[in-house]
């Protein structure tokens, strides 16, 4: 390596450390080069992303699944058509849900995510199982609930989990891979309804699983399988990765002390609580995220039954779900790749949500099936890139690990009211072209599009406001240490466009 090369790149991250020398008779302060971060980023990658994405995609699919099954026989067998009961069972998840994802994630602060996230993934395996077991409406919802609980601290926990490892450039590429695991479970999902319900009924005499009920049966089977095997694979923090050497260790930790300014291992306070939940930008995100979801998992759950509402079979429905899947599932790592390359977030969301405006356009006042169906994947791919765009920008102008932790949850659980109203944009009576459904997400699009500028605008107004000192008197009074606990509100703290 040049030499010169080599000296210039330690002096960049000896300039961007908080101080350049230490005191006598204490440790030296830590240089590396960015051939070395790279050589722990890459190990990092290696140990969490394939790992969270698997994950996942077992938290959706189990989610998802009971839209295939409905198709296969479960809307008939419990009367689910009437009476709004297949709305009201999706309600109730998302309600849970809700309620639960702030604690989660609290919780996983404080015990490490290395055991708790493969419990949670264990425990809705488990529920899903125990699903294709239900009889009647009242064991469906209390399934669905039970599934809520938890499911609830997966997505937020996961985003929190990635946060602990990447700096803010990093981070939503990495955020894209995982929740892009939607778009593959809903691809594998249609895969996995059309060839399950072909197994010929078995079980006992008085409780057989046929149809809708392998597809609970079987994808929570290989959940509880996978995530019993997790905490093998899943590291706990940069500072003890077991994967890393002791040297990469430190460097690991200390690249993102010195990029948050605060120290990772500090417990959840009420004063990160406050901190994350009175940003203007973190609800600027989660109104983003409440728009997408309302898409996104409404999407997800009613793409067969709007298929199948085309006049098509249950098998052809259930796989032609799956292309659309597939390619948001490849625009969505391309557009988080670019936008981390970039350091945007605002103008990638406003872009891609012009697509999602007119492939509903498409849906809402097309006659011809076919046409709605290319709709349908101008839907997917102008969409399904918001969710980690909206949430890893929320998570990249949230200062200090402890608040990343309370942001994460908080947009996600706001989001999730998006899923509860997702749950009745696609009702029975307004079948088969669901008109009202298309119209609800033409203008929730159009909302984000205008969000997603208004993110821009006001992040680049307070970047200015800051390089032009007008935020310095947060300074004032405040010791080195209540200085760096300012995070975002910090005036050296800038806010990423």
């Amino acid at each position: 390596m040049d030499p010169e090369k080599h000296a210039a790149q330690q002096h960049e991250f000896e300039r961007d450390s908080p101080k350049n020398s230490s005191p006598e008779g204490s440790e030296p302060e830590l240089v590396w080069t960015e051939e070395e971060e790279t050589i722990i980023r890459r190990k990092i990658d290696w140990h969490t992303v394939p790992l969270v994405t698997v994950l996942y995609m077992l938290t959706f699919l189990d989610r998802i699944n009971i839209g295939n099954a409905r198709i296969q026989g479960l809307g008939d067998e419990l009367k689910l058509n009437e009476n709004y009961r297949f709305n009201w069972a999706l309600s109730i998840f998302y309600i849970v849900y809700l309620l639960v994802e702030v604690p989660s994630n609290m919780i996983l602060k404080k015990v490490g995510a290395r055991f708790f996230l493969p419990l949670l993934v264990c425990a809705f395996g488990l529920v899903s199982v125990f699903t294709a077991f239900v009889t009647n409406f009242e064991g469906l919802m209390a399934a669905r609930a039970f599934l809520g609980v938890f499911e609830g601290g997966a997505m937020p926990g996961m985003a929190f989990f990635l946060s602990c490892f990447y700096k803010r450039n990093e981070l939503l590429f990495r955020i894209g891979i995982y929740v892009s695991a939607a778009s593959i479970a809903g691809a594998f999902g249609g895969l996995l309804a059309a060839g399950l319900a072909q197994i010929p009924p078995w079980g006992l005499a008085s409780m057989r699983i046929h149809t809708w009920r392998n597809i609970f049966f079987f994808e929570g089977i290989v959940t509880v399988i996978i995530g019993g095997l997790a905490p093998i694979w899943m590291p706990t923090t940069p500072a003890t990765a077991y994967f890393l050497n002791d040297r990469q260790r430190r460097i690991a930790a200390e690249r993102l002390i010195r990029e948050s300014r605060s120290n990772p291992d500090g417990a959840v306070t009420w004063k990160h609580v406050k901190r994350g939940i009175t940003c203007i930008h973190t609800y600027t995100c989660a109104l983003g995220f409440f728009l997408i979801n309302i898409t996104v998992q409404g999407l997800s759950v009613f793409m067969p039954t709007i298929l199948a509402a085309n006049g098509w079979t249950a098998t052809k429905a259930q796989l032609y779900s799956v292309p659309p899947y597939v390619c948001a599932c490849v625009v969505a790592i391309a557009i988080a790749y670019a936008s981390d390359k970039t350091k945007q977030r605002g103008i990638w969301l406003a872009a891609f949500s012009l697509l999602a405006i007119a492939g509903f356009g498409i849906m809402r006042w097309s006659e011809d099936a076919n046409v709605r169906y290319a709709g349908i994947f101008l839907v997917t791919i102008g969409a399904f890139p918001g969710g980690p765009g909206f949430l890893s920008w929320a998570i990249n102008n949230s200062g200090g690990p402890s608040v990343r932790a309370v942001t994460s949850a908080w947009v996600v659980s706001l989001g999730t009211a998006g899923g509860i109203v997702s749950t009745w944009t696609y009702i029975q009576p307004d079948s088969p072209k669901y008109h009202n459904g298309h119209t609800i997400n033409f203008v929730g699009q159009i909302a984000v599009f205008f969000l997603s500028i208004f993110g821009i605008l006001y992040c680049a107004r307070e970047n200015r406001l800051r390089a032009a000192g007008k935020r310095d008197h947060r300074l004032e009074g405040l010791s080195e240490r209540e200085q760096d606990e300012l995070g975002y509100r910090h005036p050296r703290f800038h806010y990423w466009t």
